[in-house]
């Protein structure tokens, strides 16, 4: 693991989750992950001996909430910052966190496209230094943590668009080939196809081909509810 940039710990029980989530911190330029913990003890000891900037936290981990142990670790003067990484939609969860220093929420599941947008408004905002010159400069660095901005698609995809298929897709329990998301969603075969390869690139979606019928197989595009953190 390195240790170059903001050190990084990932607190995941989930060892499946965890890796995916240190290999996309690790990808992210200015990050380094420093250890991997897949429980609140373990996240202790390591603390106890590693310098660490940032943790990404799951809230739920078998020897106990992931806010119990944040707040643990205030209490023995860690200052640590933490973007809790988790599937936990409790608005009641959300604001103990923030009085306890979560400085961001990513819900599962998520893309890598997603982590690297909240790590770099992340790194943005802990490298504005110094006296703020005014209220203006202020609510700017406030905003670089705040408000991420949707990643960008690829060129010719609109995200209302991309919307619709993902909701057709995930609303279709034996999946769908091209052509009928194409007719669910009110565009044609190849577009729809577009759109659906965008959902598989990003780990969303997975596709298969579909036999049985005279002629060439189709593919078929199923969703990934969990991916990753599933």
């Amino acid at each position: 693991m390195s240790a170059d940039g903001i050190r990084v710990l990932v607190v995941e029980d989930d060892p499946v989750a965890a890796d995916a989530h240190a290999l996309y911190a690790g990808r992210v330029p200015g990050f380094g992950v420093v250890g991997v913990a897949h429980s609140r003890a373990a996240a202790v000891r390591l603390l106890e001996r590693t310098p660490v900037d940032l943790i990404l936290l799951d809230l739920y981990l078998p020897d106990g909430h992931g806010l119990h142990l944040l707040r643990s670790l205030r209490a023995a003067g860690h200052s640590a910052d933490v973007i809790a990484v988790t599937s936990a939609r409790d608005l009641a969860i959300v604001r103990e966190g923030v009085s306890l220093g979560v400085v961001q929420y990513v819900l599962k599941p998520f893309t890598f496209a997603t982590l690297r947008d909240r790590l770099a408004r992340y790194a943005e905002f802990r490298a504005a230094v110094g006296e703020a010159s005014g209220q203006d400069e202020v609510d700017r660095a406030l905003a670089a943590l705040r408000t991420p901005q949707p990643a960008a698609l690829p060129k010719g995809l609109s995200a209302p668009t991309l919307a619709t298929v993902t909701r057709a897709l995930r609303e279709a329990s034996g999946g769908l080939t091209a052509a009928e998301a194409g007719a669910a969603v009110g565009i044609s075969r190849i577009t729809a196809r577009r759109y659906l390869e965008h959902l598989v690139t990003v780990g969303r979606a997975e596709r298969s081909p579909q036999y049985g019928q005279v002629g060439r197989p189709e593919l078929q595009y199923r969703w990934l509810p969990g991916t990753p953190g599933r």
